[in-house]
């Protein structure tokens, strides 16, 4: 069988000219996936878009840093930043405190619970779960969080590793490859929970990663003729509009979303007419076979 891939988009739900991004990609025929932020300002129009277009699979985008929680703050106060009312706005203050074991794992529970009723209650049919910042690279995140898609009966999560194939490409410096090579030394244990050995879905990877802020047409294009012939991977992508909306966050990228939605719309296809191109599929489509 040929490769299969798919194409996520995160941060659905944080403006409206994100989700006008992704639906129009994926109504091309270049996206096939979203994981939705739960307390985005932009969740109702998120969920309207979603519901009008059922083909979209929508994963659930777990934040614990740089967000709102969808729990009160009192009730998972290790979370909670130094205002008290919304996470640690960096995620180098939330890994710091994560370290030193000063982060509740009944808290990372009780708050991937809220999130995901949120979306539930929405009645989005939720095919997977990803988090904001991959923290679930981390066991202290990743077992927790397992725990509950188990219980939620969520079927799959981002296996947020980079393949080697993608991380030998020249698309990121040197100081990125070196921290994608160290955080790669997380994957055994990921590997090893029980969770994905027994029930949960994941895929072999996820490439894009390194590429994150330099997934142009021609990284894209990279990316792509990289891909084995055989295998189920995620492309991980941040498309959206470069408007007023944007501003009020802070985050690195911006007029780089607007370049990722090129690169999607002109690279995409042009895999696709080549031979044995991958399958494009959401996490919905993922069978035991390609975990």
């Amino acid at each position: 069988m040929p490769a299969s891939l798919i194409i996520n988009a995160d941060d659905f739900g944080l403006t409206p000219g994100i989700n006008r991004s992704i639906i129009e990609l994926h109504q091309a025929g270049v996206l096939t996936s979203a994981t939705l932020m739960a307390t985005g300002p932009a969740f109702e129009h998120a969920v309207a878009v979603a519901r009008a277009n059922p083909a979209l699979g929508i994963g659930c985008h777990i934040v614990f840093t740089d967000g709102t929680p969808a729990s009160p703050p009192e009730k998972i106060p290790t979370l909670i930043g130094p205002d008290r009312r919304n996470f640690r706005p960096s995620l180098i203050s939330f890994l710091r405190a994560l370290l030193l074991g000063q982060i509740r794992e009944e808290d990372i529970v009780r708050e991937a619970y809220a999130q995901i009723a949120r979306l539930q209650h929405a009645s989005i049919n939720i095919t997977h779960v990803d988090t904001h910042k991959h923290t679930h690279l981390f066991p202290a995140i990743a077992g927790p969080l397992l725990k509950v898609l188990e219980s939620s009966h969520i079927p799959a999560i981002r296996n947020p590793f980079e393949p080697a194939f993608t991380q030998q490409l020249a698309h990121a410096d040197l100081k990125r490859r070196l921290q994608i090579s160290l955080l790669n030394r997380l994957q055994p244990s990921f590997a090893r929970q029980p969770q994905i050995a027994n029930q949960v879905l994941t895929t072999q990877g996820t490439v894009g990663v390194s590429a994150t802020g330099n997934l142009n047409a021609s990284t894209l294009t990279q990316i792509l003729n990289a891909l084995p012939p055989e295998g189920t991977f995620e492309l991980v992508c941040h498309p959206g509009y470069n408007d007023h909306d944007l501003d009020r966050f802070t985050t690195r990228l911006r007029a780089h979303r607007e370049i990722e939605m090129q690169a999607l719309l002109s690279a995409i296809p042009a895999r696709l007419a080549q031979p044995t191109p991958p399958a494009l599929i959401h996490y919905g489509s993922l069978q035991p076979t390609h975990a």
